[in-house]
């Protein structure tokens, strides 16, 4: 199915699910979440598929067994594809990259990265690049002090602090949402932060067995 942007019913879905987020709700209003946010979804990663890589639409229930806010669905769709990360909420359309978080095994081999002499400069011209595009790229769970056997002056302490590195943007709602112009803004955002994920994938690699079971 072809992509053609999502229709207005779609913001208008999730303001109401916002409202009254509710099985009454999602149930009286599920035919319009599958045709006007589920389907364009699904028609934008299939469209992507080929130059990105598979995809993944993530299921619209909130997992709420650890957490004091009991409310049973998302109020976004999201999707992976690749690397990348795709969502779509009443505030507008989200993109991201990167490695939201690091295995042990990964957050060592990141930080030896960092510290040597190729690959640190490197990643450090990467972001610059993807800065440059008006695409923000940022730390997840930062440390607030120089991790352990690394100095605290270091050139690049502010990456070695990093547990996660993620490249971001948001558009607000506008027009262009409604149209296949979205897909071109998701496409761009993917191929500007390409370096990104490549590096990571040359220099950090996935988690150890051990780590994934």
């Amino acid at each position: 199915m072809p992509f053609d942007g999502w229709p207005e019913e779609a913001l208008e879905f999730y303001e109401g699910l916002a409202a009254d987020n509710s099985k009454a709700y999602w149930t009286a209003h599920k035919a319009v979440y599958e045709d006007a946010v589920l389907r364009p979804m699904t028609g934008l990663l299939e469209d992507m598929a080929a130059e990105f890589g598979e995809a993944k639409i993530f299921r619209p229930y909130r997992d709420v067994r650890f957490s004091a806010d009991k409310s049973p669905y998302k109020t976004h769709i999201g999707a992976v594809i690749g690397t990348g990360y795709i969502q779509l909420s009443a505030e507008g359309l989200a993109t991201g990259d990167g490695m939201y978080g690091m295995s042990p095994s990964q957050l060592d081999r990141y930080r030896r990265a960092v510290v040597s002499d190729l690959p640190g400069p490197e990643l450090e011209r990467i972001i610059d690049g993807i800065g440059q595009h008006d695409i923000g790229v940022s730390g997840r769970d930062v440390l607030k002090t120089a991790p352990r056997g690394y100095p605290a002056d270091h050139p690049r302490i502010g990456l070695l602090r990093y547990k996660g590195v993620v490249a971001w943007r948001q558009w607000p709602v506008e027009p262009w949402l409604e149209t296949a112009a979205a897909r071109d803004r998701v496409a761009g955002f993917l191929r500007t932060t390409r370096p990104l994920s490549r590096w990571l994938e040359t220099h950090v690699g996935a988690p150890a067995a051990h780590e994934t079971r």
